[in-house]
């Protein structure tokens, strides 16, 4: 039988190893002068490779300036969404910058310091579709990138962890969804013609005035948007230190108008508030 006394000092144990790793992360970031960023570069505007082949875009500049704003530098890669989103990192980044919405199932696994930003999501047609009214797409064959809060719209199961987003309204639903690896898959098929593979698609409206500059056949079937959603820096869970660190400098960011800034810069639109 194991001894009370030994109950005790491994309970003990175990706080302490917990209290030793406190602050570990943002440690290492100080000492290594090198942040580590988890985030995209398939995921135009947020995050491609530019025509120099090095990475750009919202996400990037976001993660430069908390770098910064740290005295650090800033080192990228990019892992797998679902490797990210699945947590457990162990050390192999220091956060995400991945415009990754905080939904109540990643909250679990997951630390959310701050929102950065907040992009509306909408329903996009083929230029040549006739439909001018969202609601008229229940029942159509519609095209999301797969674990994403597109793809968890049509499950109904859209649970966002933040309170400041007006609640989300399922009025649009179909059996006939199909999910893409990426973001430019949707629109890759929706470009081919209207009912060709796709009659619609649910993406962010960033993506979507992105993919219209680029030459892209597509329109907003409506000015209705399916949700809001926020964006937040993520890291790995137990570094409470790191998640105030960063809590601070994403406030401070919002309040002297940088987040505005990059908003203007990579789409044209305030993003960093909900309007």
């Amino acid at each position: 039988m194991v001894s009370k006394k030994h109950v005790i000092a491994a309970a003990m144990s175990l706080v302490f190893v917990g209290a030793a790793n406190a602050g570990a992360v943002l440690d290492k970031i100080q000492s290594s002068k090198t942040m580590t960023v988890a985030t995209s570069a398939t995921w135009p505007p947020q995050g491609f490779i530019n025509d120099k082949n090095e990475i750009d875009g919202f996400d990037i500049d976001v993660s430069k300036e908390i770098a910064k704003r740290l005295g650090v530098e800033v080192k990228f890669i990019t892992p797998d969404w679902d490797v990210i989103t699945a947590g457990k990192w162990n050390g192999r980044w220091d956060m995400s910058v991945g415009s990754m919405t905080a939904t109540k199932s990643r909250a679990r696994i997951l630390d959310f310091p701050a929102t950065y930003y907040y992009v509306p999501y909408v329903f996009a047609v083929h230029n040549k579709s006739a439909l001018t009214d969202h609601k008229a797409l229940n029942g159509k064959t519609i095209g999301v990138e797969g674990g994403t809060t597109s793809e968890d719209y049509f499950s109904q199961a859209l649970a966002i962890e933040t309170t400041d987003v007006p609640p989300v309204v399922y009025d649009v639903k179909t059996t006939k969804m199909k999910t893409y690896s990426g973001s430019v898959g949707p629109l890759d098929d929706l470009r081919l013609g209207d009912g060709t593979r796709l009659d619609a698609i649910l993406t962010q409206r960033s993506t979507l005035d992105a993919a219209v500059k680029s030459g892209y056949p597509l329109r907003a079937v409506d000015n209705a948007v399916a949700f809001y959603e926020p964006l937040a820096i993520a890291t790995d869970k137990g570094d409470a230190e790191l998640k105030a660190k960063l809590g601070q400098i994403i406030g401070e960011m919002h309040k002297d108008g940088t987040l505005t800034k990059l908003s203007n810069k990579w789409y044209g639109v305030d993003y960093s508030t909900v309007k």
